[in-house]
């Protein structure tokens, strides 16, 4: 026999609603566009220790070169580097952009959850409300008298 929804909620909260966060974040996944997949792979690389490396030996390469320290190697790019600060500030508009756009995915992604955080919140402040004016029913009915105990608080 198939287990209904609330069957499930109530056998096991926690991994219920575990798994559910799970299944939206993967949706969240699936639903970004074709660019913003490739903004975040991107992004993924250049914030790699392999792109750190590639960076460090492309200038170490380009420096060595173009400093005459191999003989027979002609300069193609004299001190002070003009076409390496080109490449340079060039690549870093791109890659502020491919950022920005992964930022931005990020940002609408966390205001969707805290508005779902505030939603949460203010289902569990109400029921936190019933809950205490149940409770201060029940000691109305069995003759508890709330008054002097807040007092002894």
């Amino acid at each position: 026999m198939e287990k209904t929804l609330s069957d499930q909620i109530a056998e096991n909260p926690t991994q219920f609603n575990i798994a559910a966060i799970a299944k939206l974040e993967e949706e969240a996944l699936h639903r970004r566009s074709r660019t913003e997949r490739q903004s975040d792979a991107v992004v993924r690389f250049i914030g790699s220790p392999k792109f750190l490396l590639l960076h460090v030996i492309l200038v170490a390469v380009w420096s060595t070169v173009n400093l005459n320290l191999i003989s027979g190697v002609r300069a193609f790019d004299p001190f002070p580097f003009g076409i390496l600060a080109l490449f340079v500030s060039s690549e870093s508009v791109f890659l502020t952009i491919f950022v920005l756009i992964s930022q931005n995915r990020m940002s609408r992604q966390a205001e969707r959850r805290a508005h779902l955080d505030l939603q949460v919140g203010m289902l569990a402040e109400q029921e936190l409300t019933m809950m205490l004016q149940m409770l201060q029913k029940l000691c109305q009915h069995t003759g508890v008298d709330v008054k002097s105990a807040t007092q002894q608080v």
